[in-house]
């Protein structure tokens, strides 16, 4: 894993993050991270909410279930080798 990203909380904690696989679903552009160089930590589905003028990505965690859960098998088919719960 090379691609990183930085989440930060809304109390300005940041938390780095690797990128696993990034997906574009009806328009908009998804990416699996996961807080552990090694890829067996913590995951999360991010969702890039940036307008398309914007010159950098921002990403918010996808919170609505049944969204993470389609994602999470698109993911899945993406990263055969992945199993993402």
């Amino acid at each position: 894993m090379e691609e990183m990203v930085v989440l930060t909380s809304e109390d300005g904690e940041k938390l780095p993050c690797y990128v696993l696989e990034e997906t574009r679903v009806a328009g908009c552009d998804y990416v699996l991270v996961t807080d552990s160089e090694e890829g067996d930590g913590e995951c999360y589905i991010l969702k890039d909410v940036s307008k398309p003028e914007e010159t950098e990505a921002l990403y918010e965690i996808v919170e609505d279930e049944k969204e993470q859960q389609y994602l999470a098998k698109i993911f899945n088919e993406l990263l055969e080798d992945v199993d993402i719960e």
